[in-house]
């Protein structure tokens, strides 16, 4: 449903604006590229911090403060 929405704004403004829309199209995989370095860190940042909480509740996972919690 995105993708057909999208097709459609661009298809309007090919219809109101052909350059803006022929730029956009050749400037969106130049913007892609530049973003990718961006959501590799954000994927290496959020593993760290997901390594980071798993070693701060590994204590009280072993002393059962799970099975705590539920009863």
């Amino acid at each position: 449903m995105k993708t057909l929405l999208l097709l459609t704004l661009w298809c309007l403004l090919l219809v109101l604006c052909w350059p803006l829309a022929v730029l956009a199209l050749l400037a969106w995989p130049l913007l892609w590229l530049l973003c990718l370095p961006l959501r590799l860190l954000g994927l290496t940042l959020e593993a760290a911090f997901a390594l980071l909480r798993a070693l701060l509740m590994l204590p009280a996972r072993l002393l059962g403060g799970a099975r705590a919690a539920l009863s």
